[in-house]
């Protein structure tokens, strides 16, 4: 379960190293006596930050951007349904609806409930977030829609009626899957694919499933018989089932780590393996094998095909062991400043997110000719362009085969929805928000900084024109496991920051995928340094060209850029006024025994091998944590219902500091899972403490009451 108690095979020596090991409990006396330590700092600091004549304004503010009607209703396709989640003051958890398509091309469409969070929390006592529905094409009438208690990513499984619009409880037939974190295919309307915590050495050391079960309905759920099973260190095994008339197909998948896996088509009972490199991203669907190597990919008697390329045959030639140039096409080959960013399927057109120095372009192939037929796309830039495809390839006639949906945003510039169709450039505008911020004499800059080895390293300036280096600024950034860090639209940045006079800049690192595998694999295991010195170049390169100092500079980041974030406080700690660390890594030591720790080794190292300790350790933050020093007063958010980053590395964190007679902020949501937060009033709440923060330290000049 995600809740297990995660220290209880700590030997003492490590205790007696690690004196606040007792803050990773979650359960029983010890868990009593970490919650009250919460309770205590929680207090403290909702105390200090809301008597802050910044939080209660920009609470209001974010809470109204947060529950504004003129939001954009993001929508999925099932069938003829386009479905949507939607929170506001009323439904906090949400209402799950849907409507048409030409419903959805009305300026207020006419939405029918499917679902009511609230009401469904309320009857049963439960704190329900909605994770998201699996349905059974091509009728989409019956769903397994997910329910997480308190917003964890462990989750219930429940079956749904699309049509009766009521859940189809057990007694009457219908499939229920326990808490866990499950995976789950329908094979057909009667039978599941169902991975999850089935007791013993079902899990992975990761915490996720290692066992796929073939469940029939009207069986019971732990007598149904393992069909595929991995090992014990694997990060977790998956299913897909693929119902394209002509090409229906089961692929079932190893995750041997969190960059590698073993794919097998389960073939009339027998298990066929798909002859590929382990790191390369493999797609099927419909007659068509897409390929995404992660490094160089050597043909026998053939080309090398660089990392972050895309590769394009069809299947029947993979299985004729056909892998030559005849058959296999390059649709996207990476240079210096150009890489891919994501791709989409429509009935006939390959649609390619290309990013130009972070800046995305949109590429389109023409699969209905022979060969390929490759145009540039007419959309907006610079920006970051998303697309959505809603191609159906389960259903055997799609009215809405080569259509999709075209989304742009840029710092400035609001979310914009268009209806494209894949063939021209035509598109019609559905959805645009109106501005949340004044950004009336706003800039956005691309600046680049030399990071300690000489590598270029972008990073966008958002803000007033001619501040300088007396402007409070805030420095986010992330690093890790090859994403991205798009240009967005914050309404609630806009507000309580910008429009406030503060000035943003986003880091684009390496560790991230703004430049394809090569940029992520170059600050990873023994690299991993890199990130934290190219985050710091850019903030030296900041102070140096006058646009602030270390007084007003403040640094965020979560998950990884929590670990980002804490391995440059402790590293140069002179150089940040200011430290927002949400739901961190910090102690690497322990990263990787603790929920999905694991899972994460081929992005960090294995700690209990010495000689990948020893590069670890040299930025773990927990670890080097020293007396003596001065760091910023820092602010750790975390969740207790976070079962993927342990809440037990910010508090050991702040305890250390503590420890240390270092000030520092310590609040934990007590719902929220890895996102912080379950609703949005517990979004507001925490991010005004944030920002309330932020004007704190960097808005002013800090006084002795104020000093770390």
């Amino acid at each position: 379960m995600p809740h297990s108690e995660p220290s209880a095979s700590v030997d003492p020596a490590t205790a007696a190293d690690d004196p606040f090991l007792w803050l990773e409990a979650l359960e029983g006396a010890e868990g009593e006596r970490a919650l009250a330590w919460v309770r205590e700092r929680n207090d403290a600091t909702l105390a200090a930050l809301k008597a802050e004549p910044e939080f209660e304004p920009v609470r209001e503010e974010l809470l109204q951007i947060l529950n504004a009607r003129d939001r954009i209703p993001h929508v999925a396709r099932r069938g003829d349904w386009f479905y949507n989640l939607w929170q506001d003051e009323a439904h906090p958890r949400g209402l799950w609806r849907r409507c048409t398509l030409e419903d959805y091309q009305l300026a207020e469409p006419p939405w029918r409930l499917v679902l009511d969070l609230d009401a469904l929390g309320r009857d049963e006592g439960r704190s329900w977030v909605f994770h998201g529905a699996t349905a059974l094409a091509p009728d989409y009438r019956r769903c397994l829609v997910s329910l997480s208690d308190g917003g964890a990513d462990a989750h219930e499984l429940r079956e749904f009626d699309l049509e009766a619009l009521r859940f189809i409880p057990p007694a009457e037939g219908g499939f229920f899957v326990p808490e866990a974190k499950s995976d789950v295919e329908w094979l057909d309307a009667d039978t599941l694919l169902v991975g999850s915590d089935f007791g013993p050495d079902s899990l992975t050391e990761s915490g996720y499933p290692r066992q796929i079960r073939r469940w029939a309905r009207g069986t019971p759920l732990d007598a149904a018989p393992v069909i595929f099973e991995g090992e014990k260190d694997d990060v977790s095994v998956s299913v897909s089932v693929d119902r394209t008339p002509g090409f229906e197909r089961v692929v079932f998948s190893r995750a041997l780590d969190f960059y590698n896996e073993s794919r097998f088509l389960w073939k009339q009972g027998e298990f066929v393996p798909i002859d590929l490199p382990s790191d390369m991203s493999v797609h099927l669907e419909g007659p068509w094998m897409l390929l995404r190597p992660r490094t160089d990919w050597a043909i026998p008697h053939g080309p090398t095909y660089p990392a972050g390329s895309l590769l394009l045959m069809e299947e029947a030639a993979f299985w004729k062991n056909e892998r030559h140039d005849r058959h296999l096409r390059v649709m996207f080959s990476p240079t210096a400043g150009r890489s891919l960013e994501d791709y989409t399927l429509t009935r006939h057109h390959l649609l390619l997110n290309v990013s130009e120095h972070v800046a995305s372009r949109l590429e389109e192939w023409d699969l209905s000719h022979r060969p390929p037929v490759l145009r540039q796309v007419k959309a907006p830039f610079p920006g970051t362009l998303s697309v959505q495809s809603l191609h159906d390839p389960e259903l055997a006639e799609d009215r809405l085969g080569d259509r999709y949906l075209l989304h742009y945003c840029d710092f400035l510039t609001p979310d914009i929805v268009c209806l494209a169709q894949a063939g021209t450039d035509a598109r019609e505008t559905l959805k645009q928000r109106g501005a949340q911020f004044d950004a009336h004499g706003m800039t956005v800059e691309q600046r680049f900084a030399t990071s300690a080895d000489g590598e270029s390293v972008p990073y966008f300036v958002i803000g007033k024109a001619g501040r300088g280096a007396d402007t409070p600024t805030l420095l986010y950034g992330y690093g890790g496991f090859e994403v991205s860090l798009q240009p967005w639209y914050s309404g609630g940045n806009g507000r309580a920051w910008l429009a406030r006079g503060g000035r943003l800049v986003v880091a684009n690192i390496r560790g991230g995928g703004e430049y394809g595998p090569r940029w992520h694999q170059a600050a990873t295991l023994a690299h991993k340094q890199r990130s934290f010195d190219d985050f710091i170049a850019v903030a030296e390169d900041l102070v140096a060209h006058g646009l602030t100092r270390p007084a007003r500079l403040g640094i965020m980041g979560g998950s990884n850029g929590g670990l980002l974030v804490g391995a440059c406080m402790v590293q140069r700690p002179e150089l940040f006024g200011a430290v927002v660390c949400q739901v961190p890594l910090l102690d690497m030591k322990r990263y990787h025994l603790l929920l999905a720790g694991a899972s994460w080794m081929a992005e960090y190292g294995d700690p209990d091998e010495p000689a990948e300790w020893a590069h670890i350790a040299a930025y773990s933050p927990y670890q080097q944590l020293k007396a003596g020093v001065q760091y910023p007063r820092a602010l750790f958010a975390t969740s207790t219902r976070d079962d993927r980053v342990h809440p037990g590395h910010a508090r050991k964190m702040a305890a250390r500091m503590l420890a240390l007679g270092q000030a520092c902020f310590y609040y934990e949501n007590i719902e929220g899972g890895h996102g912080g937060a379950a609703d949005n009033q517990q979004r507001a709440l925490l991010q005004a403490l944030e920002f309330a923060y932020l004007w704190r330290q960097l808005g002013r000049e800090p006084s002795s009451g104020d000093a770390a």
